[in-house]
Protein backbone atom coordinates (compact mmCIF):
# COMPACT_ATOMS: atom_id res chain seq x y z
CA UNK A 1 0.00 0.00 0.00
CA UNK A 2 1.39 3.48 -0.95
CA UNK A 3 0.48 6.32 2.01
CA UNK A 4 1.98 9.36 1.48
CA UNK A 5 2.43 12.91 3.35
CA UNK A 6 5.42 14.21 5.63
CA UNK A 7 3.83 13.74 9.27
CA UNK A 8 2.82 9.98 7.89
CA UNK A 9 6.44 9.48 7.20
CA UNK A 10 7.07 10.88 11.10
CA UNK A 11 4.63 8.56 12.72
CA UNK A 12 5.40 4.96 10.07
CA UNK A 13 9.06 5.37 10.04
CA UNK A 14 9.72 2.24 11.20
CA UNK A 15 6.84 0.53 8.75
CA UNK A 16 8.30 1.97 5.52
CA UNK A 17 9.59 -0.25 2.99
CA UNK A 18 10.49 2.02 0.82
CA UNK A 19 10.23 5.86 0.35
CA UNK A 20 9.73 7.73 -2.74
CA UNK A 21 10.86 11.40 -2.92
CA UNK A 22 10.81 14.52 -5.56
CA UNK A 23 14.32 15.23 -6.70
CA UNK A 24 14.44 18.56 -5.13
CA UNK A 25 12.45 17.33 -1.45
CA UNK A 26 14.12 19.92 1.07
CA UNK A 27 13.13 18.05 4.23
CA UNK A 28 16.80 16.64 4.80
CA UNK A 29 16.08 15.89 8.07
CA UNK A 30 13.20 13.73 8.04
CA UNK A 31 15.16 11.87 5.16
CA UNK A 32 17.38 11.11 7.95
CA UNK A 33 15.17 9.74 9.72
CA UNK A 34 13.94 7.17 7.36
CA UNK A 35 15.60 3.72 7.38
CA UNK A 36 14.23 2.31 4.21
CA UNK A 37 15.42 2.87 0.68
CA UNK A 38 15.01 6.34 -0.79
CA UNK A 39 13.92 6.87 -4.47
CA UNK A 40 14.34 10.33 -5.94
CA UNK A 41 11.70 10.64 -9.05
CA UNK A 42 10.01 13.14 -10.24
CA UNK A 43 6.77 14.93 -8.89
CA UNK A 44 5.03 13.56 -12.01
CA UNK A 45 5.51 10.09 -10.97
CA UNK A 46 4.03 10.50 -7.32
CA UNK A 47 1.28 12.11 -8.45
CA UNK A 48 0.66 9.51 -10.58
CA UNK A 49 0.97 6.80 -7.43
CA UNK A 50 -1.62 8.63 -4.69
CA UNK A 51 -4.56 10.77 -5.12
CA UNK A 52 -3.56 13.45 -2.94
CA UNK A 53 -1.11 16.04 -1.65
CA UNK A 54 1.71 14.24 -1.49
CA UNK A 55 3.90 16.84 -0.28
CA UNK A 56 6.84 15.18 -2.19
CA UNK A 57 7.24 12.55 -0.40
CA UNK A 58 5.06 8.61 -0.76
CA UNK A 59 5.68 5.82 1.16
CA UNK A 60 5.33 2.09 0.75
CA UNK A 61 4.13 0.25 3.67
CA UNK A 62 2.66 -3.19 3.77
CA UNK A 63 -1.27 -3.77 3.60
CA UNK A 64 -3.32 -2.88 6.76
CA UNK A 65 -3.82 -6.08 8.46
CA UNK A 66 -7.42 -6.41 9.81
CA UNK A 67 -7.81 -7.67 13.48
CA UNK A 68 -9.51 -10.97 14.58
CA UNK A 69 -13.16 -10.50 15.26
CA UNK A 70 -12.68 -13.39 18.20
CA UNK A 71 -10.50 -10.69 20.36
CA UNK A 72 -12.83 -8.31 21.02
CA UNK A 73 -13.06 -7.46 24.68
CA UNK A 74 -14.16 -4.11 25.09
CA UNK A 75 -17.19 -2.34 26.40
CA UNK A 76 -18.29 -0.44 23.32
CA UNK A 77 -18.09 -1.28 20.01
CA UNK A 78 -18.36 0.68 16.96
CA UNK A 79 -20.01 -0.89 13.57
CA UNK A 80 -20.06 0.85 10.13
CA UNK A 81 -22.84 -0.09 8.00
CA UNK A 82 -21.37 0.11 4.30
CA UNK A 83 -19.39 3.53 4.61
CA UNK A 84 -17.90 4.58 1.44
CA UNK A 85 -16.00 7.65 1.98
CA UNK A 86 -12.31 6.92 3.29
CA UNK A 87 -12.37 10.72 4.79
CA UNK A 88 -15.37 9.64 7.17
CA UNK A 89 -13.47 6.18 7.89
CA UNK A 90 -10.43 8.17 9.05
CA UNK A 91 -12.24 11.07 10.40
CA UNK A 92 -14.04 8.23 12.85
CA UNK A 93 -10.91 6.55 13.74
CA UNK A 94 -9.63 10.13 14.92
CA UNK A 95 -12.65 10.11 16.72
CA UNK A 96 -12.87 6.80 18.29
CA UNK A 97 -9.26 6.92 19.53
CA UNK A 98 -10.12 10.73 20.98
CA UNK A 99 -13.01 9.15 22.62
CA UNK A 100 -10.62 5.94 24.54
CA UNK A 101 -12.89 3.66 22.08
CA UNK A 102 -10.37 0.70 20.40
CA UNK A 103 -13.17 -1.41 18.59
CA UNK A 104 -14.36 -0.44 15.13
CA UNK A 105 -15.85 -3.12 12.54
CA UNK A 106 -16.58 -2.81 8.93
CA UNK A 107 -18.18 -5.29 6.43
CA UNK A 108 -15.54 -6.50 3.94
CA UNK A 109 -18.25 -6.07 1.02
CA UNK A 110 -19.43 -2.57 -0.73
CA UNK A 111 -17.51 -1.00 2.15
CA UNK A 112 -15.03 1.45 2.23
CA UNK A 113 -11.53 0.01 3.38
CA UNK A 114 -8.46 1.03 4.90
CA UNK A 115 -6.54 2.79 2.28
CA UNK A 116 -3.37 5.33 1.98
CA UNK A 117 -6.57 8.15 2.45
CA UNK A 118 -7.90 6.55 5.42
CA UNK A 119 -4.28 6.79 6.87
CA UNK A 120 -3.63 10.03 5.96
CA UNK A 121 -7.08 11.38 7.15
CA UNK A 122 -6.40 9.09 10.30
CA UNK A 123 -3.50 11.75 11.46
CA UNK A 124 -1.80 8.99 13.31
CA UNK A 125 -4.67 7.01 15.05
CA UNK A 126 -5.06 3.63 12.68
CA UNK A 127 -2.00 2.36 15.07
CA UNK A 128 -3.94 2.74 18.23
CA UNK A 129 -7.21 1.63 17.51
CA UNK A 130 -8.68 -2.75 16.27
CA UNK A 131 -10.26 -2.51 12.96
CA UNK A 132 -12.44 -5.55 12.19
CA UNK A 133 -13.60 -7.17 8.76
CA UNK A 134 -16.39 -8.78 8.72
CA UNK A 135 -18.82 -11.17 6.30
CA UNK A 136 -22.07 -10.63 7.61
CA UNK A 137 -22.95 -7.53 9.75
CA UNK A 138 -25.84 -9.00 10.39
CA UNK A 139 -24.87 -12.42 11.80
CA UNK A 140 -21.70 -10.17 13.63
CA UNK A 141 -24.60 -8.12 15.40
CA UNK A 142 -26.43 -11.06 17.07
CA UNK A 143 -22.99 -12.32 18.12
CA UNK A 144 -22.61 -9.47 19.87
CA UNK A 145 -25.95 -9.94 21.59
CA UNK A 146 -25.08 -12.97 22.64
CA UNK A 147 -21.82 -11.53 24.49
CA UNK A 148 -24.37 -9.25 26.20
CA UNK A 149 -24.24 -6.04 23.95
CA UNK A 150 -27.16 -3.82 23.65
CA UNK A 151 -26.90 -2.55 19.49
CA UNK A 152 -27.77 1.08 19.27
CA UNK A 153 -28.54 2.32 15.39
CA UNK A 154 -28.04 5.94 14.32
CA UNK A 155 -30.70 7.31 12.26
CA UNK A 156 -32.92 10.45 11.42
CA UNK A 157 -35.91 9.33 13.19
CA UNK A 158 -35.81 7.47 16.78
CA UNK A 159 -35.44 8.20 20.41
CA UNK A 160 -33.09 11.54 21.17
CA UNK A 161 -29.56 10.10 21.90
CA UNK A 162 -29.30 11.99 25.48
CA UNK A 163 -32.18 10.62 26.52
CA UNK A 164 -30.82 6.67 25.69
CA UNK A 165 -29.13 4.73 28.47
CA UNK A 166 -25.42 3.92 27.69
CA UNK A 167 -24.84 1.76 30.67
CA UNK A 168 -23.33 -1.59 29.69
CA UNK A 169 -21.53 -3.02 26.89
CA UNK A 170 -22.57 -0.70 24.27
CA UNK A 171 -22.10 -1.25 20.12
CA UNK A 172 -23.12 2.07 18.44
CA UNK A 173 -24.01 1.81 14.34
CA UNK A 174 -23.54 4.20 11.98
CA UNK A 175 -24.89 4.00 8.39
CA UNK A 176 -24.02 4.66 4.73
CA UNK A 177 -23.71 8.08 4.05
CA UNK A 178 -26.45 8.61 1.54
CA UNK A 179 -28.74 5.45 2.54
CA UNK A 180 -28.29 4.93 5.95
CA UNK A 181 -28.48 1.81 7.39
CA UNK A 182 -30.00 -1.17 5.86
CA UNK A 183 -32.75 -2.31 6.45
CA UNK A 184 -31.64 -5.77 7.64
CA UNK A 185 -28.89 -4.12 10.33
CA UNK A 186 -31.74 -1.32 11.31
CA UNK A 187 -34.05 -4.38 12.44
CA UNK A 188 -31.54 -5.84 14.44
CA UNK A 189 -30.89 -3.07 16.78
CA UNK A 190 -32.16 -2.48 20.35
CA UNK A 191 -32.57 1.24 19.98
CA UNK A 192 -32.40 3.67 17.37
CA UNK A 193 -31.15 7.13 18.69
CA UNK A 194 -31.43 10.31 16.91
CA UNK A 195 -30.07 14.01 17.20
CA UNK A 196 -32.34 16.62 16.75
CA UNK A 197 -31.86 19.32 14.09
CA UNK A 198 -32.41 22.85 15.00
CA UNK A 199 -31.97 24.30 11.53
CA UNK A 200 -32.95 23.17 7.90
CA UNK A 201 -30.49 20.26 7.75
CA UNK A 202 -32.25 17.11 8.07
CA UNK A 203 -28.36 15.16 8.62
CA UNK A 204 -25.24 15.06 9.80
CA UNK A 205 -21.89 14.10 8.19
CA UNK A 206 -21.15 10.37 9.24
CA UNK A 207 -18.20 11.39 11.11
CA UNK A 208 -20.09 14.21 12.98
CA UNK A 209 -22.47 11.96 14.07
CA UNK A 210 -20.35 9.30 15.43
CA UNK A 211 -18.40 11.87 17.23
CA UNK A 212 -21.51 13.18 19.13
CA UNK A 213 -22.70 10.02 20.14
CA UNK A 214 -19.56 8.39 21.16
CA UNK A 215 -18.67 11.60 23.64
CA UNK A 216 -21.96 11.46 24.84
CA UNK A 217 -21.54 7.89 25.90
CA UNK A 218 -18.29 8.68 27.39
CA UNK A 219 -20.00 11.58 29.41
Amino acid sequence: MYVYGKNVAKELNSKIEKAYVTNNFKDKELLKKIKAPIVYVDKRKLDKMVDGVHQGIVLKIADYEYKDINNINTDIVVILDHLEDPHNLGAIIRTCEAAGIKDIILPKDRSVQVNSTVMKTSAGCLDKVNIYQVTNLVQTINNLKKQGFWIIGTDMTGTDYKAIDYQGKIAIVIGNEGNGMSRLVKETCDFIACIPMQGTVNSLNASVAAGIILFEIRR
